[in-house]
């Protein structure tokens, strides 16, 4: 698919993965709409790529759906929708104070798999008006899973569960979604240098980058915003979940 002014959103985008995919973008020739909760440093990002934040709360139906049309009504039909946004707190299922709360299991699953199902659905609708090129395709859809999906560690069950979910949404969105001349697809990223990485010691961040097999080193967000770009300009990259983990395989802790 080409790049040039054409309309693209990432969730997320004010920081870590999502900036990465925003920058690429915008340096291919999209017009960025940056969706995010982070207002100061969302609205930094989108003035440094000539693109514009819009506050949006991907858990939310009506929050997605006006950050939606803020983008149309700035750009135009979305042709390019990524999806980087999700929390990730850790908790036993059985831990020393006891059972995870039901809440704790939820708002993980709202954020993370509801989430990007939100904007997917939503996205999906803008690009389905979009007139299609020679190949038929009218819009790409990139969500963010994890390693976790397939490698969950202790205190991941709801995040492993999210990400998994997003994984299994992959192939199932892009086959339904084809009649339309749309592709998805998923990146899952293994160890990347995002500001919770970073606000860790650096002692940690060494420890962590010794586990990878090659590069030892930790991931960078314009090496995922590389991977976007990819996916974007390959035609026939579709339904598929790639790992962007530096052939990690997570232990159990």
């Amino acid at each position: 698919m080409e790049f040039k002014n054409v309309p693209a959103i990432v969730t997320g985008g004010a920081s870590g993965l999502g900036e990465g995919a925003a920058r690429a973008l915008a340096a291919a020739g999209c017009k960025v709409a940056i969706l995010d909760l982070q207002k100061e440093q969302g609205e930094k990002v989108a003035a440094d790529i000539g693109g514009i934040f819009v506050h949006c709360d991907v858990s939310s139906a009506e929050s997605a759906e006006a950050a939606l049309a803020a983008a149309r009504e700035a750009h135009g039909l979305c042709g390019i929708a990524v999806s980087c946004a999700g929390i990730g707190p850790a908790a036993k299922i059985l831990g020393r104070n006891g059972v995870m709360p039901l809440e704790s299991f939820s708002k993980v699953i709202q954020v993370n798999l509801i989430g990007t199902f939100n904007i997917l659905r939503l996205a999906a609708a803008d690009m389905a008006q979009r007139e299609p090129n020679a190949d038929g395709e009218r819009g790409v859809i990139i969500n963010t899973a994890s390693v976790a999906a397939y490698e969950g560690q202790i205190g991941q069950a709801a995040y492993s569960a999210s990400k998994g979910g997003v994984v299994a949404l992959t192939i199932q969105s892009a086959r339904e979604l084809a009649r339309e001349g749309i592709r998805v697809n998923t990146i899952a990223p293994g160890l990347f240098m995002t500001p919770m990485m970073s606000g860790m010691p650096q002692e940690v961040q060494d420890s962590l980058a010794a586990t990878l097999p090659f590069p030892k080193r930790l991931g960078k967000p314009e090496e995922f915003g590389m991977m976007v770009d990819q996916m974007v300009r390959n035609p026939v990259l579709n339904g598929e979940t790639i790992r962007l983990d530096s052939a990690l395989r997570m232990a159990p802790k």
